[in-house]
This record gives C-alpha cells, structure tokens and sequence, in this order.
C-alpha cells in the first residue's frame, strides 16, 4: 500500500502517478492496459478520486491514453512533438475539433457524458496549473472518444503529443491563472451542455468559442 497521507497537495497526483508506472507499467510495453481505477485504489490504499488524478497527470504527460468503454493503456515511449510551436497545434486543433462535434451528438452514449462530467468535476476541483492541464487534455480527449472513431482518436494523438511538448506546456504554465481556469471550466460545461441536448450548431459554437478564446490567451490573436 502507498503512504500518501504525509503528501502535500500538490504532490500527491504525481507521486501516486510514479507509483503507478512503477508498480504496473516497469517494462511493460506499448498498449499494456492498466487495471481498473476500482482495482488500482484498492490495490494502492487510495481513492478512485485519487487515481483518477493521477492517471490524469500520466494522459497529460502522454504516458497513458484513456479509451471510454475500453480502459488505460501503455503509450509508446517518445511520443511527444516537442519541436511543434504552440502556433501550429492551434490551428491543428481548431482545424480538427469542430469536425468531430457532429459525430459525438450522434454517437455519444450515457457512458461517455458520464466520463465528461468527471472530467468536468476534476476541472473544478484543479488547483494549480498542473492538475488543471492534465484534467483539461482528458476532457479534450474524451470529446474524441465520445465520436466512437478509432482513426480520428490516432489521428488526435499527434496533437495531444504536441500538447505534451515543452513549448505549449510552457506557454500555458506563463499564462494560467485561476481567473482563466474559470472561463475555460465555463467552456466546457458549455460544450457538454449542448451535446448532451444533441444541439450540433450550439455544441459547433461553443467548441469554436472555446478555441478561440485559448488562441487569444496563448497567442495574444483573435483567430487564424
């Protein structure tokens, strides 16, 4: 069993993210599935809050990819576009997420809304840039899980990487602040809420809203 009852706050999602690669994933190889966020808790003596955290920090940290309905999995080493500039992920993003919107209004199930909301509750329970970047790329995620494309969910992992590379994640720490964790919170809930009400043009909206306002405080430009 993992002590974590000396860790502070901020250290606790990593240091229980270290224990799970160390404990589950040493020598392991790529598309290794972890166990259950029920299993790791009760394996590890935390949470499933606690884990899912963690598991958080490793997605952001490209170690990992979440799959709705399938589980964790082992990412390949190396993975990371470190030599993307934040410009050129913007533009991929805003070229890339509204064309998967349609295909979650038709396609998402109770069981991904139901992986959106824990997204959007681990969002609000983010203290500090670290938690708040790893609960944002896995709310970003399983808005392409929710479309149920196998292909589109590769195809985003070249962007995600690039999230994960130095100069985006710079770029993000120098401009958070928990005024803008705020705003973007309200974002996503937006997002969800017109999924959820199967409103493509609201959901398209507020997708595009969203992209556009994290170019403007990233970039300091309106749009491409």
């Amino acid at each position: 069993m993992v002590d974590i009852g000396l860790m502070d706050g901020r250290r606790r999602g990593r240091e229980l993210a270290t224990a799970i690669l160390s404990t589950y994933l040493s020598g392991a190889t790529a598309g290794t599935r972890l166990p259950t966020e029920r299993r790791l808790a009760d394996e590890l003596g935390v949470t499933r809050a606690a884990v899912r955290r963690a598991l958080s920090y490793l997605e952001a940290e490209g170690r990992v990819s979440r799959e709705v309905g399938r589980g964790t999995f082992l990412r390949a080493s190396g993975d990371h576009a470190d030599d993307v500039g934040p410009a050129d992920v913007m533009t991929a993003r805003e070229l890339f997420e509204p064309q998967v919107i349609p295909l979650i209004v038709v396609h998402a199930t109770a069981r991904d809304f139901a992986a959106l909301d824990r997204c959007l509750d681990d969002g609000d329970a983010a203290d500090n840039v670290e938690a708040w970047e790893g609960s944002d790329a896995a709310f970003h995620r399983t808005l392409v899980d929710a479309a149920h494309n196998r292909l589109l969910l590769r195809m985003y992992a070249s962007i995600e990487a690039a999230r994960h590379g130095p100069l985006w994640g710079n770029l993000k720490q120098r401009n958070d602040s928990p005024e803008q964790r705020v705003v973007y919170r309200d974002d996503h809930r937006h997002i969800v809420d017109a999924l959820r009400a199967r409103d493509v043009r609201q959901a398209l909206a507020a997708t595009q809203t969203h992209l556009e306002r994290v170019r403007a405080n990233l970039l300091g430009v309106a749009g491409r």
